[in-house]
């Protein structure tokens, strides 16, 4: 595994902190461009995102550039010591092309197409604007490629959304064509005999529509790979000519949290390095962040394991509130700092900001930024934002580091797409998201570093490999989850895996389809719960990990058959009392267990905490850590940096187990307690644990 990076930009080596700045809405203001400037240094800022929606402002009429105004902001910022992430204006086509080029624009589900406005309104298969995007691009990079302040790309903003326009119809029956080959082969796949749905001509082939198909599962999931086909390519084609310019910048585009509609691994070799947008609803849930905290540690997690453990940019984030949550409440005192500092323990090199300086109007008018309408520097948050960037002055060393896990969880965005097409147990919510991270919450409570992967990442370099609902198995995978468990690793999956293979058709011969030889077990029926049932666990007596008590399951229990596997607990009541309902089956020289029903975080808490303990997973420090606090680490392989991080309204005190720290933000000397105050945040430095 590789522990250290080069840094995003080697121009600027060092962690970057900066904002989303809209200069193009400023014109008529010069004064406010140039205190901006004063203001970005006064608040420890390097580097800003420039460009983004600024289409109208670069092209006011189709073939009339006016780049002027971009030349005096990037040219003011290289005498300043600031840099620029260029961003293309895809993300928002002007009115002129809308007007002109209506066929640019997107066509709903329902066949309708769309009227100009909002944003990411356009149809990423449409000739006219790819071949606008092209121009526009081509004439960025003809000017900027080399100027002295622009270190990277930022391609469009926000990806998201699909079209069913004509030119999308076409481009989605080529798609199946490439595909199946055959409509033998794709009627198979989509087992369209099912209602008399079976295709006799590729014309036949089109998009899901609220007025005409819905029913065919593997069809809805096509779609949605295609979805993501066709929003890479166009990703691709963005990034053509700014690369022919100069291949040396770095491209990203800016990720969402836990966004549906496009599986973002199909963006790890399209992009440089990930970016992602961050806008928790802190202090939703009393005094407590905690489970907020793991909630965006995991979205973390999933943006640095796309690029094999690559530090990540945090490109936006509020340094105060938001203004389209439902309730947006302001950042209590420390949790900028403490937020902010989050994402560089889990892989980011950046922390960046929406935005940097309020808008008069228009719906982000009232959205969090550094500057704030009274314009100077005088305000509580504008001091959060100088404090994060004093602590990231501190921090040079992190740059380029990343986060030694030894443990993976598989969090796969086709398996989401089909396991909740399923028409399955539990219809009113099959709660994939929340299953994963119910799985996910003891390891970040126990401060154990976690990978979050998808079900083709190599599981090789892990100890312990957690696999919650894997509904859909793609071909290879079961083998591979087989391999890693004759190697010696452990195993972990749950009710409701092995169901459907990657055209989401049910495997025959008994569930879990692949994972029947490892697991050893078979499952014969599943009960969907209603929400007041509950049911209990029954550790059985002397089992393997200790396990004793009762738990509660809820919503799903899995009837399974052992078939090799030996039982740790047993159902405790209805008709299936005493039935097995967690087993773990040998195989090789490594382990594989299965967790049959829904159960509750007490369950998951004393299981898997038995599990770290039996593998000899590391843990980020040597500590027993109170409830809201949480350590993680990064590493370059010779030094570790631990960051403990304290999500809890209150004063915290945690007792350390050995004195090999050194303390870099503040300078004291560590003892043997530390103390965190409320939203308090430390970082440390020792020698490498993987020594």
């Amino acid at each position: 595994m590789t522990f250290k990076y080069p840094p995003i930009s080697p121009r600027v080596p060092v962690m970057l902190h900066g904002a989303d700045y809209n200069p193009e809405q400023w014109q008529r203001y010069p004064e406010v461009l140039e205190e901006d400037i004063r203001l970005m240094k006064l608040a420890k800022c390097n580097v800003m995102s420039v460009g983004i929606f600024s289409w109208v402002s670069l092209e006011p009429e189709e073939g009339v550039f006016t780049f002027e105004w971009l030349d005096s902001v990037l040219d003011r910022f290289a005498k300043n010591g600031i840099y620029a992430l260029l961003a293309t204006p895809s993300g928002a086509r002007p009115a002129w092309m809308s007007h002109k080029y209506p066929e640019a624009l997107r066509v709903g589900a329902n066949r309708v197409r769309n009227l100009h406005g909002f944003r990411h309104n356009h149809c990423y298969t449409s000739p006219v604007y790819r071949e606008k995007v092209n121009i526009m691009n081509s004439k960025l990079a003809e000017r900027y490629a080399f100027h002295p302040a622009v270190i990277g790309w930022h391609i469009s903003n926000e990806f998201g959304g699909d079209c069913h326009c004509d030119h999308c119809q076409d481009a989605f029956r080529q798609w199946t064509k490439t595909k199946y080959g055959t409509l033998e082969s794709l009627n198979h796949s989509w087992w369209t005999t099912f209602w008399s749905h079976t295709i006799t001509d590729w014309s036949q082939v089109e998009s899901p529509a609220p007025h005409g198909e819905t029913q065919v599962h593997a069809m809805n999931l096509d779609w949605k790979r295609f979805v993501t086909h066709q929003t890479a390519d166009f990703i691709r084609h963005e990034i053509r000519p700014l690369k022919e310019a100069n291949p040396e910048l770095p491209a990203t585009t800016n990720l969402m949290e836990f966004f549906e509609g496009l599986d973002y691994w199909k963006l790890a070799d399209v992009l440089d390095v990930l970016s992602w947008d961050s806008y928790p609803t802190w202090h939703d849930r009393g005094e407590s962040d905690s489970r907020q905290a793991a909630h965006v540690a995991m979205m973390h997690d999933i943006v640095r394991s796309i690029k094999g453990g690559q530090p990540w940019m945090l490109m936006e984030s509020t340094p105060s509130l938001t203004n389209w949550q439902d309730v947006s409440k302001l950042k209590r005192p420390g949790m900028h700092a403490l937020s902010s500092l989050q994402a560089v323990a889990h892989g980011s090199d950046t922390v960046q900001y929406f935005q940097w300086r309020k808008s008069r109007g228009s719906s982000e008018k009232l959205h969090g930024a550094v500057v704030d309408h009274a314009g100077h520097e005088h305000t509580r948050v504008f001091r959060d934002v100088q404090d994060v960037g004093d602590a990231l002055e501190k921090l040079q060393e992190v740059v380029g580091t990343t986060v030694p896990a030894e443990t993976a969880v598989i969090f796969d965005w086709e398996n989401r797409w089909a396991i909740k097409d399923s028409q399955g147990p539990r219809n009113v919510g099959i709660k994939y998201e929340e299953t994963v991270e119910a799985h996910y919450l003891p390891f970040w409570e126990q401060g154990v570093p976690v990978d979050v992967i998808n079900m083709d990442a190599d599981f090789s370099q892990y100890k312990l490999l957690i696999a919650p609902m894997l509904y859909m198995v793609r071909p290879g995978v079961g083998e591979r989850i087989q391999q890693f468990v004759e190697k010696g690793g452990t195993f972990v999956a749950t009710y409701w895996s092995g169901i459907v293979d990657e055209n989401d058709l049910c495997f025959l011969g008994g569930f879990p389809g692949p994972l029947r030889t490892t697991l050893g077990i078979w499952s014969e029926e599943i009960d969907g719960l209603h929400d007041h049932d509950r049911n209990g666990i029954i550790p059985v007596q002397d089992n393997e990990l200790g396990l004793a008590g009762e738990y509660d399951v809820f919503e799903l229990c899995d009837l399974i058959h052992t078939e090799g596997a030996e039982v740790l607990a047993a159902y405790s009541s209805d008709f299936y009392a005493g039935r097995p309902a967690v087993t773990v089956n040998r195989l090789g020289k490594g382990k594989a267990y299965y967790i049959a029903a829904r159960s509750t975080a007490d369950f998951h808490k004393d299981f898997y905490g038995k599990l770290i303990e039996q593998a000899d997973i590391r843990k980020a420090m040597h500590a027993d850590l109170p409830s809201g606090v949480n350590a993680a680490v990064r590493t370059d392989g010779e030094q570790d940096f631990v960051f403990l991080m304290n999500f809890e309204n209150k004063p915290k005190t945690v007792h350390l187990k050995d004195s090999t720290y050194t303390n870099l933000l503040d300078g004291e000397a560590v003892q043997e307690t530390v103390d965190l105050e409320p939203y308090g945040v430390k970082v440390f430095k020792r020698p490498s644990a993987l020594n």
